[in-house]
């Protein structure tokens, strides 16, 4: 690798700053702590360990002497059972050299230990592990590769799969810190390190996640869409949908189809002039609960599937399973453990940003529903099947017609959502951070309807114009949005 790009990949790692996955050391008179944080790393999402790095990621480097490598050499000896570490050197200049530490995940072989105890990272800390978590990690281990999920995939070879959704996930989970932003952008590379493929082979996780092509050998991957008229599901099918997908497909397909199925009612806010369109249910609860359905599936099952009921005064979403580790479905409405049944699907999703690992998701779902002022979704379990069920009034046939929410102008002809960009973005700010009140998901129709007409006209303008899709592009209010804005309110 030519050194100038080398220092260049350290320097933009230590701008990180220490995370979930990468942590400075000044240098190695603190090894001890060093292998504490790989044992870390090595029981959870793997990472680095910059040795020559200071806590506010200034770069000094250190003199590296053949007694520095062994004493390395040493620390990595009290790992039990041994661990693959990788360990590179960084010229910073003056005789001076920067240790690159990485521990790819290894959950396969976890828990490790290191010199007798075994560690966990909690954000940017090294903590010690319980004795419980320990003891589940053990037991993990010891039945991790009769999963379902962790068993070859039949067939599928790395061409088979789609590769750009895996480089789109590399890309998010680097966004989010939740992956090294040095992850080779190989495609198999990238599938080793999300442990989805062992020994060379596709798992049967990486095809339920990246598969292109399921029958007849993956019939799970079924994903069902029905809108219904009246409040059984042998009413009239006003609009009916199936396909097979891998999971990051289906989250999406399934988001825009409700977006597109769901009416939109219209109210103004105490104290506001514009008018508020929404959906019946919060759109983030819904997220929240159809992600829990693609992950969380019985995906050993062939029969299994995804399904999203739409009724005239309710929305079902039902995934075939129970639910996993003797999870009750009254717990799921309080203070509850997560428990994947499929880790590596999950740990996908989680390294994306779309999940989290604490277990919180189905209370969250409870809260959002409540401050959207609706009641809270129920959860059943019933003949190996989890459904979750929104109760929202969705009148016959409006559902069908209703306008989409950048139909909906206010008195300057522009949506509610372009409002709300112009009114956010008096400062700089990301797509993401645009796109979050709107609760919109889908990132192209956001740009195509909401962004680019916006600065068509001249009221929004990008921080990068010479290179649009940037990943560092923001956006901002031009002088003329802002007198729009002002009056708007007059």
């Amino acid at each position: 690798m030519d050194p100038l790009n080398t220092r260049a990949k350290l320097e933009t790692l230590a701008a990180e700053g220490e995370s979930e996955t990468l942590e400075f050391k000044r240098s190695t008179a603190e090894l001890r702590r060093v292998g504490e944080t790989l044992c870390a790393f090595l029981n959870g999402e793997g990472g680095q360990v910059l040795i020559g790095v200071g806590p506010d990621g200034k770069i000094f480097g250190q003199q590296v002497a053949d007694i520095t490598l062994r004493d390395i050499a040493m620390m990595l000896d009290r790992f039990e059972p041994s661990a693959r570490v990788e360990i590179d050197r960084v010229d910073v200049g003056e005789g001076r050299t920067v240790i690159v530490l990485e521990a790819p995940p290894s959950r396969e072989f976890a828990p490790f230990i290191f010199e007798g105890k075994p560690y966990k990272r909690v954000g940017s800390t090294t903590t010690v592990m319980s004795q419980e978590e320990y003891a589940r990690i053990l037991l993990d281990r010891n039945h991790s590769r009769h999963r379902w999920e962790n068993q070859p995939a039949f067939g599928v070879r790395l061409e088979d799969l789609d590769h750009e959704e895996i480089l789109r996930t590399r890309q998010t989970a680097i966004e989010h810190r939740r992956l090294s932003a040095g992850t080779s952008m190989d495609v198999g590379d990238i599938l080793d390190r999300l442990g989805l493929r062992i020994d060379g082979q596709i798992t049967q996780a990486a095809q339920m996640l990246y598969g292109a092509k399921f029958l007849p050998h993956y019939p799970q991957a079924l994903l069902k869409l029905g809108r219904f008229r009246g409040t059984k599901i042998t009413g009239d099918i006003l609009d009916n949908k199936q396909d097979h997908m891998h999971a990051f497909a289906m989250v999406r397909e399934a988001i825009a189809w409700l977006d597109r199925i769901l009416p939109l009612a219209g109210r103004f806010p105490k104290g506001s002039i514009f008018r508020e369109d929404r959906q019946p249910v919060p759109p983030e609860a819904l997220r929240e609960i159809i992600i829990n359905a693609v992950i969380h599936r019985d995906l050993s099952d062939p029969s299994s599937y995804v399904a999203i009921a739409v009724f005239d005064d309710h929305i079902e979403v039902r995934s075939v399973g129970d639910l996993p580790f003797g999870l009750r479905a009254e717990q799921l409405s309080v203070d509850h453990p997560s428990k994947p049944r499929n880790p590596h699907v999950a740990g996908a999703f989680h390294r994306t940003g779309a999940i989290e690992v604490w277990g919180r998701g189905t209370n969250r779902v409870i809260d959002e529903c409540r401050a959207w002022g609706i009641v809270a979704p129920t959860f059943k379990v019933d003949m190996g099947v989890t459904t979750v069920t929104f109760k929202a009034e969705i009148l016959p046939g409006s559902d069908l017609q209703a306008p989409s929410r950048h139909q909906v102008g206010t008195k300057s002809a522009l949506s509610l959502d372009q409002v709300q960009v112009l009114e956010n973005a008096g400062e700089p700010r990301s797509m993401s951070e645009l796109m979050g009140p709107s609760g919109r998901s889908d990132r192209t129709k956001f740009r195509h309807q909401v962004l680019a007409p916006l600065i068509d006209i001249g009221l929004l303008e990008m921080t990068i114009p010479d290179k649009p899709r940037s990943s560092k592009q923001k956006y901002r209010t031009t002088a003329a949005g802002l007198d729009l804005l002002r009056r708007e309110c007059e």
